[in-house]
């Protein structure tokens, strides 16, 4: 089941922090970022061992997650927001606003044979 979290922000007069330290469930093995997309929907995988960790560090986006038969969306519009997905989650993105970044951290590298379709 994915999981929305609020990553821990300090705000001053200098700008905002936010820190993303012992918060997710796994180590990092793995660092992307998704941008330049335009009307365009992305993923409609899963994966069999790989968990994700979601954050719009620009803009905003959909991410739509289809479990057991049901579909749970989430719009992440805030790099306050941190959406874990597990491997079972079939997942997909769009309604990306101009100039958004997806950071994607992953629990291990890539592997082909790690998608499911």
């Amino acid at each position: 089941m994915p999981k929305l979290k609020e990553l821990s922000t300090y705000k001053d007069a200098r700008g905002n922090l936010t820190v993303i330290e012992k918060t997710l469930p796994f180590e990092i093995k793995r660092v992307y970022y998704i941008y330049g997309v335009e009307d365009q929907e992305r993923g409609f995988h899963s994966h069999k061992k790989t968990q994700q960790a979601l954050i719009a560090v620009h803009g905003s986006c959909q991410i739509h997650i289809k479990n057991n038969g049901i579909i749970n969306s989430f719009k992440l519009d805030s790099p306050d927001k941190c959406l874990i997905i597990e491997p079972q989650d079939y997942h997909w993105m769009d309604g990306f606003s101009k100039n958004a970044v997806l950071l994607v951290l992953a629990s291990h590298y890539f592997d082909k044979n790690d998608y499911e379709y």
